[in-house]
């Protein structure tokens, strides 16, 4: 089980980086030139600087504390603080109607309390 959870946090880990990274690192004209990313429309760049940052947090907190011993109970903590903001992502797509966007984003909120729990039950 422990060899899965690791595939499963490493994988996610690197989708909130990767999805992070991008609103941190390009200015809103740019983020929405990308036919996907039409919901930032919707945000003011710091906003979306802002959604970024708690990507890129909540993949370092899923696991660098258990990784390290150091404080693993924020990783569970992480979890649960990205599934929140990605179920404010899952409804900000419905209310747009983009509704393969939300399902992907329904998937990585199951994932991501899937790793979330796992780990509270392992403190």
């Amino acid at each position: 089980m422990d060899i899965t959870l690791w595939i499963v946090t490493g994988i996610l880990a690197l989708v909130y980086v990767g999805a992070g990274a991008n609103k941190l690192l390009r200015s809103k004209a740019k983020i929405l030139e990308d036919p996907r990313m039409g919901w930032a429309q919707d945000f003011s760049p710091s906003a979306i600087k802002a959604i970024g940052s708690a990507e890129v947090a909540g993949a370092i907190g899923l696991v660098l504390p258990w990784a390290l011993g150091i404080l693993p109970a924020l990783t569970p903590a992480a979890g649960f603080g990205l599934a929140a903001v990605m179920v404010g992502a899952a409804v900000v797509h419905l209310q747009r109607r983009e509704f393969t966007p939300a399902a992907f984003v329904f998937v990585l909120v199951a994932a991501t309390l899937f790793v979330a729990v796992a780990r509270t039950l392992a403190l």
